[in-house]
């Protein structure tokens, strides 16, 4: 019994270097509400602003009016923060490089994407929209609430009520 609770509270007090250490990529610090290092807060903006253009981009094709629109904005607001974070990361103290490519879940996503038309094409790119900004949201609050680096901690604030109105957005789209 006693070696069970050491087990349990080594296991507790190893959880939050874990998480650390296991980065975004599993969703478990944002379940958990881990703020993200550095690294991984620009490396997570980074390609999700690079999948929602990129995702977008595939969407102008669609006959749907709603969905096009979006698009565009999306392409548009995007492509803002991109270059916005590229200027932080040229003129901060930041210990971290853009990705250069979406995550592999990312570009499973838009082969998948890829592969559809017309309504389907829709009903997907609309989900993967909302899915997309719940993390994008998910992530910009974790870090503007407790990131290392001030720049980027206030970029993700003044960010954040943009993404929110992207999910909001995203959400509608199906109305």
């Amino acid at each position: 019994m006693i070696r069970f609770a050491t087990l349990g509270i080594c296991l507790l007090l190893t959880v939050p270097a874990v998480a650390q250490s296991v980065g975004e990529k599993t969703g478990m610090n944002s379940l958990a509400g881990v703020t993200p290092s550095t690294r991984d807060f620009v490396t997570e903006a980074a390609q999700s602003d690079m999948f929602e253009i990129q995702s977008s981009k595939a969407a102008l094709t669609s006959s749907n009016p709603h969905i096009k629109s979006f698009a565009e904005k999306m392409i548009a607001d995007h492509n803002k923060t991109t270059a916005e974070l590229k200027g932080i990361l040229a003129s901060a103290d930041v210990n971290a490089t853009l990705p250069t490519a979406v995550s592999s879940s990312q570009q499973s996503m838009l082969g998948k994407l890829h592969g559809l038309h017309g309504t389907d094409f829709d009903s997907q790119y609309q989900s993967d929209q909302v899915s997309g900004h719940k993390d994008a949201v998910s992530l910009f609050k974790r870090y503007s609430d407790g990131g290392e680096n001030p720049k980027l901690k206030a970029w993700a604030a003044s960010t954040l009520p943009t993404l929110e109105q992207h999910l909001q957005m995203a959400q509608n789209l199906s109305e």
